[in-house]
């Protein structure tokens, strides 16, 4: 109970309290849009110099005639702009949202599990195409292949994990009501 008289002050502190509630979750959330937006801009442009990369790669394969020993590093290169392009999707999710999706971040992992496999397997085809099988190449090819099946385990994992999060995930204006 409060005393005679404190009423209107213990009402209008409480109204101050909340107002600097409210306008400090505003600023936050102005903060995240644009620290979102920073992001996005940066990816974006990530994104664009990977792209020319990858392209003038391919160009100068053309040139000298070397398209093949190119065509897996430019597909690497491709596959790092798809999971830019997947995480910036991710940030747009989120800045227009103000919800994470988890879907995303499976699918970059997804992609960067395919990515790793790419690259072990050229690497792997080097060291057998070398002619000279040492013990060490034996050691390092070995290691790759458990590798290889590892990732080829979680590449599993994460398309099981995707399948079971699109058809159970919660809806989120669901979510938001809690």
């Amino acid at each position: 109970m409060l005393p005679k008289g404190q009423g209107s002050w213990y009402y209008s502190a409480q109204m101050v309290q909340e107002k600097i509630r409210v306008h400090f979750g505003d600023y936050l959330s102005h903060a995240e849009v644009a620290i979102y937006s920073i992001l996005a801009v940066l990816l974006f442009i990530t994104a664009l110099a990977t792209i020319a990369n990858a392209g003038k790669m391919l160009f100068d394969g053309l040139g000298h005639w070397t398209i093949a020993a190119q065509t897996l590093l430019v597909l690497d290169q491709l596959l790092v702009v798809l999971m830019l392009v997947e995480i910036l999707h991710t940030v747009r999710i989120s800045i227009r949202s103000h919800y994470l999706v988890t879907e995303p971040f499976l699918v970059v992992g997804l992609i960067a599990s395919i990515r790793r496999i790419l690259v072990i397997t050229l690497e792997a085809a080097n060291l057998t195409k070398a002619g000279s099988f040492t013990a060490e190449n034996a050691s390092i090819f070995r290691a790759s292949m458990i590798e290889l099946g590892l990732l080829g385990l979680l590449v599993l994992t994460l398309v099981f994990s995707i399948t079971l999060l699109r058809r159970f995930a919660p809806n989120p204006k669901s979510t938001q009501e809690l």
